[in-house]
């Protein structure tokens, strides 16, 4: 499955954070790679000039670093979502 940049991806991407109570907000801010993450807070701050591509990338990438329960996911889609873009950047 080849994921296209599109604003209704971003909100499917962003509904992986918010199942596992992850707030995401996008700020302004000097971010090496993108985003800031708050582990103790379950925030992550994602800088809001980028456009709809780079925001995805950021938290796919983000993805990899901490850990998902899909067993919070309200949908199989969701999971099914996760899992295809965890596994294809574990490929890279």
């Amino acid at each position: 499955m080849e994921l296209k940049f599109t604003p209704q991806n971003l909100a499917k991407i962003e509904s992986i954070f918010k199942s596992n109570l992850y707030l995401i907000r996008y700020e302004k801010g000097h971010f090496n790679s993108g985003y800031c993450l708050l582990k103790d807070k379950k925030v992550v701050v994602v800088n809001k000039f980028f456009n709809v591509e780079s925001r995805i990338l950021c938290l796919i990438d983000l993805l990899q670093e901490i850990e998902i329960d899909t067993a919070l996911f309200d949908d199989e889609k969701l999971e099914k979502l996760y899992f295809s873009l965890v596994k294809k950047e574990n490929k890279s």
